[in-house]
């Protein structure tokens, strides 16, 4: 099948605007590399301190420096119900290399939050940073050069792109994902929804709240919603970093268990003492990037990514922007209705065809890149699979993913979508640039023009609502909850009452320079406006009253007010040093001062640079980064 001209030329627009970085990125990944196991490159003394603890037979494989050694970086604790299953991983982990003469050892865990716990909480404004510091922690697991492969353990929202980042920065590394699975399917999310609404109303109480929630939310394994830890599993199974239809087999059952030595298995297989040699760094190029892209908007997917993807691009020295999103949603028909596109969860997803039958009916018309490396080698269709136990449930076998669906009311061919674009829409006007997740957005609710009701806190939102003052038509501006501001932070807690607006027959949408995470649902909603208020950003120039219009349909963002009147208007400013202390957030005060803006990623960190040849302070390479370590203002400059 011929690639779709929409798919070919993005791509082509993204490897051309990514020449400079992601060429500096492949020279940094060649230059890691060396001949033989990498921990042959340490000192004796290095190596021992490597090995100290090991068990006899583990330890001479090591010494022997023939076979390769595959790092267990994971996520794991047991607060978080989506990763307290890799508690048992690593014994599963380290038995199964052995099996194919190779050694695992745990390199290091990551700090992994939960959005669930703290949203509407100070901790909150740890969430976004946590992905930079969950990359960095990597970084220093992987740091002391013992390994020839990485097994990355982690499910949710940060956890997984902070995993691929800091993988990234190791790219001569192979790496294979490992998920822990969903769990089981609780109170539908439709009830639990339901009950949201009627707390936020005064119509039950807390006890009930709780109850539901607990009906949902009830055993291992991930929250069952299509929101961002599920999204992230989509995107590592599409872009060849997962075995095929490893993200939705639930938590401690034989066939988890067996994708989990398998997983670990390839790892060791992968390595460049094999024949197999597959570095994610060139598993993650321009075409598995715009896969993931397509894989997440004909699967509804977490709004999050158009933040994640970005940052996870930039760390392989990928350029890609929200016009990339946008010229793909245009064209990339919706597959799936999961919760909150539709009633189904995850599980219901799996079973009636899952990853691999999406992954099949894009590939068959020309909406994906099969010739991209995976983990299993050249071509995504690989990957067009699903995995049962073999025999004597030992093993796992792979067999082709279904051609039929097994329930049209959640996963479609692409021959009969549920819409014919991805409902990602990029909206932008004089109040910015933002995005807008419209797949669960009812027609007559994606253009609002209404006065704006300007607060400078989800706190002070709710407040009005509790106190019946938003009964009206209205487009509430949420500002100062960028990443500068105040770590750009979820406001989950609006849905429930911006629903019962819209359902009571008001005219209501939300715009907003933070985050509505992947639970955003049927409320109109431009977020992530960027630039932020504090990088000069105009959302700071509305005022109560200002008519705004955010239409999804023609992608617009804007405050219609006189253009002289606009342009006279001062910079509305907050105090925003409540948010700077308190439950760590004073230990995020470098990630605030350097964070670049939500379109190119929110993170702290840059696009690769060449490697220098000169040492200096000041020294631009050319993508426009300064060099570490040169100075212009030295008369000489010392050769490295």
């Amino acid at each position: 099948m011929a690639l779709h001209p929409v798919l070919e030329t993005v791509t082509n627009r993204i490897i051309q605007r990514s020449k400079p970085s992601r060429g500096a990125y492949l020279a940094h990944l060649e230059a890691a590399r060396v001949k033989g196991p990498q921990r042959g490159t340490l000192a004796c003394t290095n190596l021992a301190h490597g090995f100290a603890a090991f068990p006899v037979n583990d330890k001479l494989v090591l010494k022997e420096i023939k076979k390769p050694s595959v790092a267990i970086v994971s996520a794991y604790n047991d607060m978080l119900s989506a990763h307290q299953p890799f508690e048992r991983y690593p014994e599963i982990i380290k038995q199964a290399v052995r099996e194919v003469g190779a050694v695992a050892q745990f390199a290091g865990g990551t700090p992994a939050m939960c959005d669930g716990v703290t949203q509407g909480q100070p901790g909150m404004e740890l969430s976004l940073f946590s992905r930079d510091a969950i990359a960095m922690s990597a970084a220093v697991a992987l740091s002391h050069n013992m390994f020839d492969a990485a097994l990355y353990l982690g499910v949710c929202d940060k956890i997984v792109p902070g995993l691929l980042i800091g993988a990234l920065h190791f790219g001569h590394l192979p790496a294979v994902f490992v998920p822990a699975g969903p769990m089981t399917t609780g109170l539908s999310n439709s009830e639990k929804a339901k009950i949201r609404q009627l707390y936020a109303q005064g119509k039950v109480g807390r006890a009930e709240l709780l109850e539901g929630e607990s009906q949902s939310y009830h055993s291992a394994g991930t929250c069952t919603f299509y929101g961002t830890a599920n999204s992230n599993q989509m995107l590592m199974e599409v872009m060849g970093l997962h075995l095929p239809g490893a993200a939705f087999i639930t938590p401690n059952t034989p066939l988890r268990d067996e994708l989990t030595k398998a997983a670990a298995q390839r790892a060791a297989v992968i390595t460049d003492q094999g024949s197999e040699y597959i570095p994610v760094g060139h598993v993650v190029d321009e075409k598995s990037i715009v896969n993931a892209i397509v894989a997440l908007l004909t699967t509804g997917g977490s709004t999050n990514h158009t933040l994640h993807l970005v940052a996870i691009a930039k760390a392989a020295g990928i350029v890609i922007d929200w016009n990339d999103f946008d010229e793909l949603s245009k064209v990339v028909p919706l597959l799936c209705r999961i919760y909150p596109n539709g009633e189904a969860d995850v599980n219901h997803f799996h079973a009636a065809g899952g990853t691999g039958f999406v992954i099949r009916e894009l590939l068959d018309i020309g909406l994906l890149h099969d010739d991209v490396t995976t983990i299993l080698g050249k071509g995504l269709r690989k990957h067009c699979a699903e995995p049962f136990l073999g025999e004597g449930d030992k093993g796992v076998v792979f067999k082709d993913s279904p051609v039929e669906s097994g329930d049209d009311k959640v996963l479609r061919k692409a021959d009969n979508p549920f819409s014919p674009d991805g409902g990602m829409v990029l909206v932008q006007g004089n109040l910015g640039r933002a995005v807008m997740k419209v797949s669960a957005v009812k027609p007559q609710h994606r253009t609002v023009e209404a006065p704006a009701l300007v607060f400078n806190s989800q706190e002070d939102f709710m407040d009005a609502y509790k106190a019946g003052q938003l009964d009206r038509d209205f487009v509430a501006v949420i500002r100062f909850q960028g990443p500068r501001a105040n770590g750009m932070p979820e406001l989950h807690a609006l849905t429930p009452a911006l629903a019962n607006l819209q359902d009571a027959g008001r005219k209501v949408a939300l715009v907003t320079d933070g985050r509505m995470s992947g639970a955003s649902g049927k409320v109109p909603a431009a977020i992530h406006v960027s630039p932020e208020i504090l990088a000069g950003g105009p959302l700071g120039l509305v005022r109560d009253g200002d008519i705004l219009k955010v239409c999804a349909e023609t992608g617009t963002l804007e405050a219609l007010v006189d253009s002289a009147v606009w342009h006279a208007r001062s910079m509305a400013h907050a105090d925003m040093s409540p948010n700077h202390v308190g439950m760590g957030r004073e230990l995020f005060a470098m990630f605030r001062a350097s964070v670049c803006e939500a379109e190119k990623g929110a993170t702290t960190f840059p696009l690769p640079s060449p490697i220098p040849t000169t040492v200096g302070l000041h020294d631009k390479d050319p993508v426009g980064n300064t060099v570490p370590g040169s100075d212009e203002d030295f008369s000489t400059k010392k050769e490295v």
